[in-house]
């Protein structure tokens, strides 16, 4: 429905040329129809062409979705809406995460619902499982932090301390270690973003120093799982056996590379790792089907470029956001930026807990958010150039 009223309007009206001509994120959006393009032509390879439609059916509302909101979400004041709509509506998804962690009951559309018994305290909320849901929390945490952090209302800054405790319990609750992993890494980003420039530079020495240290430490514990998981031959498991969760992941993982390495690079085709993994595992995964890993499951659909593209905008708008938080932003753009840049950093991380984000709608609306939070800020700063030398 929002699409025809967009293609009715730039019918009627020049006025979304005029939108799209004054977007400073142009490239970005070319990118994503790219992807888009790319996922078509690679039918033409795929093994399952049904799979792949389903898969590009998804990843075309999704990047749709994106250049709906960054064309007329172009000011602060609405940027500012959509931030409040996110924390809202994650309010009324913890009340029911949390009905799910105390009763143990689960709604139908959750794999919970009629689930083990030992798993019926994970709150799962409207999400499928509750890694879905512990990735989804993993980024509202941060915007409540920032909102505690930058609004001078103490009645707001409470509640914002409240709900960000909330996710934070819920996570623990849900047993997601990569979304965990994920808040750690959000955090240490946070420090570093508020730290004085001259404890930045102190920071980083000593986290490389750190990182280092702990290297040589335990280099060889390191290499001896590495090779364990990754390297070594399974020799002594029996597939009939259930495989231990560490190990399962490894080995999708390991097909996956697999399967990119024999498309040569180009990927099997849009949706299309889920249908090798069901048919052509190379490695025994429990009989399961999803890659549960982001940047591998585009890696392995789409290929080398189209994953390389994702990480390089996706840095890219994480250092844009910095940028602009360097310039002593006022508190309503500050908010923005430091719960963008720190929630961006801890779904990286946590994206390797659900078995699919493409089909996790609140990652493109994220990415929308994000998007469009950099074209606002550019447009805002856009200052004539000097008169002088």
């Amino acid at each position: 429905a929002a699409g025809c009223l967009h293609i009715f309007g730039m019918v009627r009206n020049r006025t979304h040329i005029e939108r799209w001509h004054g977007l400073q994120v142009k490239g970005i959006l070319l990118f994503f129809a790219f992807w888009f393009i790319y996922g078509l032509v690679s039918l033409l390879w795929a093994k399952s062409v049904t799979v792949g439609l389903k898969y590009l059916a998804l990843l075309a509302m999704g990047i749709f979705f994106i250049y709906l909101i960054v064309m007329y979400v172009q000011k602060m004041e609405r940027l500012m809406i959509v931030y409040a709509i996110w924390l809202v509506m994650t309010v009324f998804l913890m009340i029911i995460g949390f009905y799910n962690h105390i009763t143990n009951h689960h709604l139908a559309s959750s794999t919970l619902y009629s689930g083990p018994e030992y798993k019926q305290h994970y709150p799962t909320s409207v999400f499928f499982n509750q890694n879905d849901f512990a990735t989804f929390l993993s980024i509202s945490f941060f915007f409540y932090i920032t909102m505690m952090k930058n609004i001078k209302n103490g009645y707001i800054r409470a509640i914002g301390l409240v709900l960000s405790l909330c996710a934070l319990y819920l996570i623990f609750a849900t047993g997601s270690r990569a979304s965990l992993l994920g808040i750690f890494a959000g955090i240490a980003v946070y420090i570093f973003i508020v730290l004085p420039p001259v404890l930045k530079k102190m920071a980083i020495w000593l986290s490389a120093a750190g990182i280092a240290l702990f290297a040589v430490l335990f280099a060889s514990k390191i290499f001896s799982k590495f090779w364990e998981l990754f390297l070594a031959p399974q020799t002594l498991h029996s597939f009939h056996d259930r495989l231990p969760s560490n190990v399962a992941r490894a080995n999708l993982l390991k097909n996956a590379w697999h399967f990119f390495l024999d498309s040569y690079g180009f990927g099997v085709g849009a949706g299309n790792v889920s249908y090798y993994l069901e048919h052509y595992a190379v490695y025994d995964t429990d009989n399961v089907a999803e890659v549960h890993n982001w940047l591998v499951e585009i890696l392995a659909n789409f290929g080398l470029f189209i994953m390389l593209g994702y990480l390089s905008i996706y840095a890219y708008l994480i250092w844009t956001l910095y940028k602009f938080y360097e310039r002593k932003l006022e508190n309503q753009s500050k908010l923005i930026t430091e719960g963008l840049i720190t929630a961006m950093v801890s779904f990286l991380v946590s994206s390797i807990s659900p078995s699919s984000v493409s089909n996790l709608f609140f990652h493109w609306v994220f990415m929308a958010l994000v998007i469009a939070a950099v074209n606002v800020l550019r447009r805002s700063r856009q200052m004539p150039e000097p008169m002088y030398r």
